[in-house]
């Protein structure tokens, strides 16, 4: 039995055609491009002799395939709570036509129209966290950038709108956890990509 405080890894799925042309990504089910299965091969080798309890995983294919390339589908739960920002209206838009429209959105702060605001988006990491601390051992999640991002502002118990101020590359891997103890919750790692080569 270890005395080490547990552990919650960060997963981003592997590169798709949207995310490489920046298209919001929400809850269209696109696949990995040869280039994004790569990566997730890649993530697996940076992942290789981690330990984890927990497996948990988005539904959607293109981190359903990452978690599987990466050598972890067989563990996985699949959790709805983990599905990338659902960005109604501005679904397959990139940030460029959105400020066409509206020159000052910002999506940590605006949300959505006919989607998720950042409060909604939080309420549904709140639970990821729950669920998280609730193993009591080291977890590893897959998921897309924009919930992992408000992922980890709450997990330091900002507000979602927080989640702005954390980049994410493709198959990144990120790692929040304690540093004395329960009540100080950290970021140990973030966006650490340097697994990742050219395909």
């Amino acid at each position: 039995m270890t005395s080490a405080l547990p552990l919650v890894y960060l997963a981003r799925h592997g590169q798709t055609a949207w995310s490489l042309s920046g298209q919001h990504t929400g809850r269209t089910d696109i696949p990995l491009t040869p280039v994004g299965e790569q990566q997730a091969r890649q993530l697996g080798g940076r992942l290789q002799g981690v330990q984890v309890a927990q497996v948990f995983c988005s539904p959607l294919q293109r981190a359903r395939r990452t978690c599987e390339l990466a050598g972890f589908g067989a563990q996985a739960t699949f959790d709805d709570d983990l599905m990338e920002w659902d960005y109604g209206a501005y679904e397959g838009l990139r940030s460029a036509e959105i400020h066409q429209q509206r020159p000052d959105w910002q999506l940590f702060r605006d949300g959505c129209p006919k989607g998720e605001s950042p409060a909604e988006v939080g309420a549904r990491a709140d639970r990821v966290v729950s669920k998280a601390c609730a193993v009591g051992g080291n977890v590893l999640i897959f998921s897309s950038g924009h919930f992992l991002r408000v992922l980890a502002a709450r997990w330091l118990g900002l507000e979602a709108a927080g989640g702005r101020y954390f980049t994410l590359g493709t198959a990144s891997l990120s790692i929040v956890g304690y540093e004395h103890g329960l009540a100080e919750p950290v970021v140990q790692l973030w966006d650490d990509t340097l697994h990742v080569k050219d395909a």
